[in-house]
């Protein structure tokens, strides 16, 4: 049996699937403090997410992040479909540092000390994209 995953794709999808596991499986019991934190920052960028109570947010988001760490590290999981996933939550995560403020410089790009934490989700896009992009590419071969 062939697994849906290339030796070149093992790499980053144990590293960003570990990495997001673990970020997940530590919300999973998440505080009122830490709860509330998490809810603030995000509905703040995204005011839709107000609708929801921050105890809600922080299970849900806990639920998303181990469900996507799953998937990057189950081999089963095609790569350009666990890409995807990625895409969209990393998407959303770079979305919270272009928006929030004081995590860029005046007029740029680059991290404050409080920004460098969500910048370092560009790489997690990239990634993410990447492997959307091999398998689109690779399926037309």
């Amino acid at each position: 049996m062939r697994l849906p995953v290339e030796l070149r794709h093992i790499a980053p999808r144990l590293a960003t699937g570990a990495f997001i596991l673990n970020s997940g499986l530590s919300k999973r019991n998440a505080d009122e403090q830490t709860a509330a934190m998490l809810h603030g920052m995000a509905k703040n960028t995204y005011p839709f997410l107000d609708k929801l109570q921050p105890a809600t947010f922080a299970r849900l988001l806990s639920a998303g992040e181990i469900a996507l760490g799953a998937a990057l590290l189950l081999p089963v999981v095609p790569t350009a479909v666990a890409g995807a996933g990625l895409t969209a939550f990393s998407a959303g995560l770079v979305g919270l540092y272009l928006r929030t403020p004081g995590m860029r410089e005046e007029g740029g790009l680059r991290p404050t000390q409080e920004g460098t934490a969500l910048a370092k989700d560009t790489w997690l896009l990239g990634i993410g994209v990447g492997f959307v992009v091999d398998g689109v590419t690779r399926g037309s071969r």
